[in-house]
């Protein structure tokens, strides 16, 4: 059983327990003894079952069972055992026609009393998750106690002093509810020395993200390429006929490719015509100087209506990348504030067929490119084809190439190593990544499925769609990129000394947000801009766990770096040396990965489904000695 089934396990088990105690309860009040008592017994059962569930998640992580074993499992356990020990053989006896009336206190009382225990365990999870502290445990037991104090008032003669009992366990409750607001440090270390340590002269004097900027020249044999994107609103015309209000760079969705030769020097003007809240350009999974990295409010300012940037930066590594805008991203790059990015590594032969096909969603269709309906392209047998799929939406999505076998060359830009032939496996590419499949175009043509849809491209010799595919791809396996391909040295590995570790716990609960509450997607219990910084020092290797024990998946992206995944559920990879700048953490999932700390600045750290990101699941990480003169609170 996996984990995310043990989670959704875990809530199901305790709603039943909740609503089975509950409703023995209330059923013991009406004088129903007899459906009581079989309520009583789902409950008990419900509530074993759901400390077995915690039991078996032990192993997967203290991450996903510490609220539980700490403190909401141990609170129905007492809760379920006072029942069963008060009301349990009362009940009985009632039943068997032995005793009077099911209603009374003894009765009644532990059962509704095992009901919000129980019921405090489902909203622990749902509402706080992790990690659970005193203050959480001082109010859920403080609330709990009031419950059973009213209800014993309700449904008795009024006991002396019991007002004054409930008003005093309330008061501890609220006074534990405190430390809730008090707010943590606002750095993050991770183990390593702090800032203003001596270690060996690697503090550096304060220097603003604004003169982190990119070379101004290119590399021996390169060019400069320069480019102008406008940032305006148009309606554009997809491949179908149907006209759709957008955000475009120059009138297109997606915007104006960027090509260069590796070397070559890039500078792209940007210039916003009519956005109105403003728009930058962020080149995902490039690692450019952070000046460069364009993120409002803490690399730049966005840009205005009327107002220009101007991005420079070498285009050191070739690859497969995308550029998008970083403001407002979640609304921007839904709107089509998005592009393609690629370079072709110096010296290569360019033959063959290279197709780039970003995929975005429009009002709930999946399309490529501009083309909402399937199409169409020709392609001689036996020419080399690369397929550069890109995924611009905040989800994943599904693809399959039918027809001929072939292998994933590249992920997220990078080489693989060794990548051995594919044939009838989908490809799960996560939200902001990039596949690039390369194989010899067969006589016989090939068909590129997106989510299943039937020839959403098909590759043809002579350019026609020929008879529609009927072959179902939604039983294909799955490709697994951890142990795809064959593996190969790294500069470092899970055995190596890390000079920092840091922990982040993926999640959905009740957290502060720049002092205001709010129901958000967390990272340890915190929402942005409350999530402590991440602290480096140049040259520092860093290893970063990230676990998913939330509900939804969290396409994880850290900027200006490329991290070396080492495991995915306590499991090393035994593939390809596996680099990504954007990793999809599955709920259950716990990845752990490391990344040299070689490029200077203050960077994003956030979920690239970019709604997540605007709910609060981001933060910084930012280089000991770099300052930024912007506001800094930039969560989406």
């Amino acid at each position: 059983m996996t984990v995310q089934t043990l989670i959704v396990l875990d809530l199901l088990t305790g709603v039943v327990a909740t609503m089975a105690w509950l409703g023995a309860g209330a059923s013991a009040a009406a004088r129903r003894a007899g459906p009581a008592l079989a309520l009583f017994g789902l409950a008990v059962v419900s509530s074993l079952i759901r400390v077995g569930v915690a039991l078996a998640l032990i192993p997967a992580g203290w991450w996903f069972v510490q609220e539980k074993v700490t403190l909401t499992l141990p609170l129905l356990v007492l809760a379920g055992l006072a029942a069963g020990v008060l009301a349990g053989p009362r009940l009985v006896r009632v039943v068997r026609g032995r005793a009077g009336s099911s209603s009374g206190p003894a009765i009644v009382v532990p059962l509704l009393g095992a009901g919000y225990a129980a019921g405090a365990g489902v909203v622990v999870t749902m509402l706080f998750g992790y990690p659970a502290t005193w203050s959480t445990a001082l109010v859920t037991v403080a609330l709990v106690a009031v419950a059973v104090l009213v209800t014993w008032r309700i449904v008795s003669a009024p006991v002396p002093g019991l007002r004054a009992v409930s008003a005093a366990t309330l008061a501890v409750g609220l006074l534990g509810a405190g430390p809730a607001f008090v707010p943590d440090g606002s750095t993050d270390t991770g183990g390593g020395p702090s800032e203003g340590a001596q270690a060996g002269g690697h503090v550096h004097h304060a220097q603003p993200v604004t003169a982190l900027r990119g070379p101004s020249t290119p590399a021996a044999e390169g060019t400069v390429r320069r480019f102008t994107l406008t940032a305006r609103t148009a309606t554009i015309t997809l491949s179908s006929g149907r006209r759709v209000a957008a955000w475009t760079f120059d009138g297109r969705v997606p915007g104006p490719p960027i090509t260069a030769n590796q070397g070559d020097l890039i500078e792209v003007r940007l210039r916003n015509a009519d956005i109105t809240p403003g728009v930058t350009l962020h080149w995902h999974g490039y690692d450019v100087a952070s000046g460069e990295d364009g993120v409002p409010g803490l690399t730049q300012e966005a840009v205005r209506p009327g107002g220009e940037f101007l991005y420079r930066f070498r285009a050191d590594q070739a690859g497969t990348y995308w550029y998008h805008t970083h403001e407002v991203s979640d609304r921007g790059v839904k709107m089509g504030l998005y592009g393609m990015l690629v370079v072709t590594p110096r010296g290569a032969v360019k033959e063959g067929a290279d197709l780039t096909l970003p995929v975005h969603t429009f009002a709930g269709t999946a399309v490529i490119g501009d083309h909402d309906q399937p199409f169409q392209q020709q392609v001689a047998p036996g020419t080399p084809v690369r397929l550069r799929l890109v995924n611009t939406d905040n989800t994943p999505h599904r693809f399959t190439l039918g027809g001929t076998p072939y292998r994933l060359a590249a992920i997220d830009g990078r080489d693989l190593n060794g990548p051995g032939e594919l044939g009838r496996t989908s490809l799960r590419l996560p939200a902001g990544s990039r596949y690039d499949l390369v194989f010899a175009m067969p006589a016989a043509g090939a068909v590129l499925r997106v989510d299943d849809r039937a020839g959403s491209l098909r590759l043809s010799p002579d350019g026609s769609s020929g008879p529609a595919p009927t072959e179902d791809t939604s039983t294909w396996p799955e490709f697994d990129p951890t142990t795809y391909g064959t593996p190969a040295a790294t500069p470092f590995d899970a055995r190596s000394r890390f000079d920092r570790r840091f922990t982040l716990v993926l999640d959905q609960g009740l957290a502060l947000s720049a002092g205001r509450p709010l129901y958000a997607h967390t990272v340890n219990g915190h929402a942005f801009p409350s999530i402590p910084t991440q602290i480096v020092r140049e040259g520092d290797l860093v290893h970063v766990t990230v676990v998913n024990r939330g509900r939804e998946t969290h396409p994880w992206h850290l900027h200006g770096h490329t991290v070396l995944v080492l495991a995915r559920d306590g499991r090393a990879t035994t593939g390809s040396p596996l680099w990504l700048d954007t990793f999809d953490v599955q709920p259950g999932e716990v990845w752990q990965v490391a990344f040299r700390a070689g490029n200077r600045g203050v960077w994003m750290n956030h979920c690239h489904n970019l709604a997540h990101a605007d709910q609060g699941m981001a933060l910084h990480l930012a280089y000991e000695g770099v300052t930024t003169a912007f506001h800094g609170a930039h969560g989406g």
